[in-house]
């Protein structure tokens, strides 16, 4: 089998450490793992079984396929674990069974969802309380009030529209709905808070915190330090190095001109590998040393100045995503957000897993 060009490497133990962590914020203790999204790129199976070793017995994810991948994977790897599997975009017309067969909750969103739903079954419910995208709206509870009483629900949840931004009001304000809603409902559990929600305060916790990024490694609380462990890395070897006289363009649209003579290393690996076309002018890391992106990225293949780094031959592995290049800094190089980084990283990129 050929050598992998680019490899992404996944830490098993600091994921388990990030849940750990999260999980420690709120006196309770209660934790839930998203894993939407084939948990964030790194493996749905493969990190909520991390979790599930460190204590984690519930998972959310948004579609019901991946539901149903989640609980086949974790059933093999743990036959005597039953977690919890929530799926947060709800129930579609005619999945009821599915949702049955393999023991899934639909997070019922809409007064549709709620009324294809047989009310012994256990489901959970979701309610708007600013972020106007899913959920019932505050007129929509109201009315069906009398019937949600009557409903096997394990949990009422919503998600705040503005947490990584602490003293926006609107934080405050859901806050407030969330209570008044959980109020209506004695004795359903509560869940409000995911990754950067969790350190909002103890008034955010509710019953059952539900973070996703972080535990994979992204900053909860932009602008500070990241209080969570990095869970990946991400290398790539140079595959041919040239000379280029001054003033020589480099890349599509000849946008970049050597100021200089210098030395330019490319790597196998593009845009369609989940790097974003905006990312000129970024940094990646060879053997710790800066090798800074020049001219565009192309579909396959990215061009570094390496005029300052001898060790910059073929086979050399660059550093795309690592101890010098966290998820949130490749976000803002290419004008996204690390979530989005993360859930891109293609699948040339072989996964290894270690920990």
């Amino acid at each position: 089998m050929p050598t992998p060009a680019t490899l992404l490497t996944i830490d098993r133990s600091a994921l388990a450490a990030n849940w750990r962590f999260l999980a420690g914020q709120a006196a309770h203790g209660h934790c839930a793992a998203v894993v939407k999204a084939d948990g964030y790129g790194l493996g749905a199976v493969e990190a909520a079984s991390a979790f599930l070793a460190a204590g984690c017995t519930r998972f959310f994810v948004a579609h019901l396929a991946e539901a149903i991948i989640l609980r086949a994977g974790l059933t093999e790897r743990f036959p005597n674990a039953k977690p919890s599997i929530g799926v947060l975009n709800g129930l579609l017309p005619g999945e009821q069974a599915e949702f049955l067969a393999h023991d899934l909750l639909p997070v019922l969103n809409t007064p549709q969802q709620i009324a294809d739903w047989q009310p012994e079954h256990p489901a959970i419910l979701q309610i708007d309380t600013g972020m106007s995208r899913v959920g019932l709206e505050a007129t929509e509870f109201d009315a069906l009030l009398p019937d949600l009483r009557r409903r096997n629900f394990g949990l009422l949840i919503s998600h705040f529209a503005r947490a990584d931004e602490p003293q926006e009001a609107l934080n405050r304000l859901q806050i407030d709905r969330f209570s008044a809603a959980m109020q209506q409902l004695p004795g359903v559990p509560g869940s409000l808070a995911a990754s950067s929600g969790i350190f909002l305060g103890p008034d955010a916790h509710f019953d059952l915190l539900r973070p996703g990024y972080a535990l994979y490694g992204g900053n909860p609380v932009p602008g500070k330090p990241n209080p969570m462990q990095r869970t990946v890395t991400l290398t790539t070897p140079i595959i041919q190095v040239r000379d280029v006289e001054a003033g020589r363009p480099v890349g599509y649209g000849s946008r970049w001109h050597a100021p200089a003579p210098a030395r330019i290393a490319t790597i196998p690996y593009g845009y369609a590998d989940g790097i974003p076309r905006v990312t000129a002018g970024a940094t990646f890391w060879l053997n710790g040393k800066p090798a800074p992106v020049v001219g565009r990225v192309s579909m396959d293949l990215i061009t570094l100045d390496v005029t300052a780094l001898p060790e910059a031959v073929p086979g050399a592995q660059i550093e795309i995503l690592g101890p010098n290049r966290d998820i949130d800094t490749a976000g803002a190089d290419g004008g996204t957000l690390g979530y989005e980084i993360l859930t891109s990283i293609g699948r040339r990129a072989v996964r290894q897993y270690i920990g």
